[in-house]
């Protein structure tokens, strides 16, 4: 078959671990698109981010990301030191490979990312200390 639709209602949530110990945030919750739209040149995950949640500060070794917040503002701590870019609702960044990163949702209400990487490596990453307690 050509093309693979995953409908809304379709998404597998996942609870993410919070990096860096951080127990008293909320869980993240992420639906694995590369299984569920069949994806073999890339990766792709949806990702829901409750108020105050952040992701792990990172840099991808070979991936380049493109990252789309669908719902809410995010942030974006880019670069070393770290640029901050805040995200409204349908902006895009596109990182490139080695530029370390790191997601948050600083903002009152959940935040939905649509997050897209090519090629498909896993565990090809760097990871930093968080520059922001």
């Amino acid at each position: 078959m050509g093309y693979h639709v995953v409908r809304a209602g379709d998404h597998l949530w996942d609870e993410r671990p919070n990096p860096g110990g951080r127990e008293e945030q909320p869980p993240r919750r992420a639906s694995d698109l590369t299984s569920a739209a069949s994806l073999g040149q890339s990766r792709a995950r949806l990702w829901r981010y409750p108020p105050g949640t952040r992701g792990r500060r990172h840099a991808d070794r070979a991936q380049e990301e493109v990252f789309v917040v669908v719902r809410g503002t995010m942030t974006i701590l880019l670069g070393d030191p770290p640029d901050r870019v805040e995200l409204p609702a349908e902006s895009v960044v596109a990182v490139e490979p080695g530029t370390p990163l790191q997601l948050r949702n600083d903002s009152a209400e959940e935040a939905v990312v649509f997050i897209y990487g090519a090629p498909p490596i896993q565990g090809g990453a760097d990871f930093f200390d968080d520059p922001e307690p």
